[in-house]
């Protein structure tokens, strides 16, 4: 039985006439078990593999192998497909053309569809909407799978108006969850990674064809392990108050204030998706109508509900007071994650500038990113970083920009810019 925690870090005192509370609400989960073995339902899994003319064969045969490895992670029982995606999307397995797309995993089934793997070529455009559409059509097509998770593997730039891979992103968004991954330097990171935001996974690029099979496992895995298919954030606040936002900073930077669903007139929900053995951490900004110095107010109530049942809980409180001893410490949690969430938007705001030729205004988003993530401890960013501009100050964030830098490490960079890191000790 999955068992969650949270626990609270803000600094609760508020100045004179202060109104923002703002505070990281960390959930642990322990226990979690294996996808699709509780009472909630199967599992679900399709793998979908562009076949478009782009691949080449090497990259094509790294695909097939990868994907041949992850079907022995898939646990026996859970239900599962392929897909071929160019400029359409077909079934590559399981041969159905009527009911169920999907068909449970055993030595048997696995065999079948490493074949199918073997078999497929490339040909084709890229138009991602196809991919998706079908792979919630299937997960349709096998009502008792409730927990749904698709790993999907491009390598070139999509070939429709955005507008249509929008609506059909939009489509998947709620239904499953996505880890997208880029094989190769053709395809658009901003592209894929609203895809993977949308459907609660991860984005990343794998450079080399023969890095594909690890990562192919390691997604795999991870999916299995969840074994809390769907959780949700629920964030109450009193009669006047506002959320100015909710956003998960642990361990990826992603925005869920836009997601938020009624559950009552003081309640919103927020998805949170399928959990393992794993922590996350919230931050939770809230705005109350301030009170007199002295007064203390509960400024949220944070929970993590599986089903209807609450799960844990963290308070969010706050005090006024004119002590500025008191009021004017920032918690080192609370610093630490704005500091991340502001490190992912300079490095793509920098990113796009380089890219637009703009290069002073890239020399400074970039600089503040070497600097941000000195000061956060955020390692890797700091090596991806020293990839692209020659660091003369990180304590200043005095930078410049590399004359010749190769893409997959600009595309790197920008697809680890949402990833965090904890608070140093």
């Amino acid at each position: 039985m999955a068992e969650f925690t949270a626990s609270v870090y803000q600094n609760e005192f508020l100045a004179d006439g202060g109104t923002d509370v703002q505070a990281i609400v960390s959930i642990t989960c322990s226990g979690a078990g294996t996808a699709g073995q509780t009472s909630g339902g199967d599992a679900g899994e399709i793998i979908v593999i562009d076949t478009s003319g782009s691949m080449g064969r090497e990259t094509m045969e790294g695909a097939k192998h990868a994907a041949i490895t992850a079907l022995g992670e898939i646990v026996d029982g859970t239900w599962f497909a392929i897909i071929s995606g160019n400029g359409a999307a077909f079934l590559a397995y399981p041969p159905v053309r009527s009911g169920p797309g999907m068909v449970q995993m055993d030595s048997r089934t696995r065999a079948e569809a490493s074949r199918a793997i073997g078999n497929l070529t490339s040909a084709g455009g890229t138009v991602i909407s196809t991919w998706l559409d079908l792979t919630g059509t299937l997960f349709a097509s096998v009502p008792q799978v409730t927990q749904r998770h698709a790993l999907i593997l491009t390598d070139g730039e999509n070939n429709e108006p955005a507008e249509v891979l929008d609506a059909a992103i939009a489509r998947a968004t709620g239904y499953y969850q996505a880890d997208c991954r880029g094989a190769g330097t053709d395809w658009k990171v901003s592209e894929i990674r609203r895809i993977s935001q949308a459907l609660l996974g991860t984005v990343d690029i794998i450079p080399e064809p023969a890095q594909m099979k690890e990562q192919f496992q390691a997604i795999m895995r991870e999916s299995m392990s969840r074994g809390v298919a769907d959780a949700q954030l629920r964030v109450w606040s009193p009669q006047g108050a506002k959320v100015n936002f909710v956003r998960q900073v642990l361990p990826s930077v992603d925005e869920l204030t836009d997601r938020r669903v009624v559950v009552n007139d003081l309640t919103g929900g927020y998805p949170t998706g399928a959990w393992s053995d794993e922590s996350r951490d919230y931050h939770v900004s809230v705005r109350l109508p301030a009170k007199a110095v002295g007064q203390e107010q509960l400024a949220a109530r944070v929970q993590l509900v599986v089903g209807e049942e609450v799960k844990a809980q963290g308070l969010v409180k706050a005090k006024w007071s004119n002590d500025s001893n008191l009021t004017a410490r920032i918690d080192a949690q609370v610093a630490h994650y704005t500091g991340q969430t502001e490190l992912a938007q300079v490095i793509q705001e920098g990113l796009a500038a380089k890219a637009a030729g703009q290069e002073e205004l890239a020399t400074t988003k970039l600089g503040r990113a070497v600097q941000l993530a000195a000061e956060t401890g955020n390692d890797e960013a700091t090596s991806k970083l020293r990839k692209v501009v020659e660091v003369e100050n990180a304590e200043a964030g005095t930078v410049r920009l590399k004359k010749a830098v190769a893409k997959a490490d600009e595309m790197a960079l920008d697809t680890a810019s949402t990833k965090t890191t904890r608070v140093r000790k």
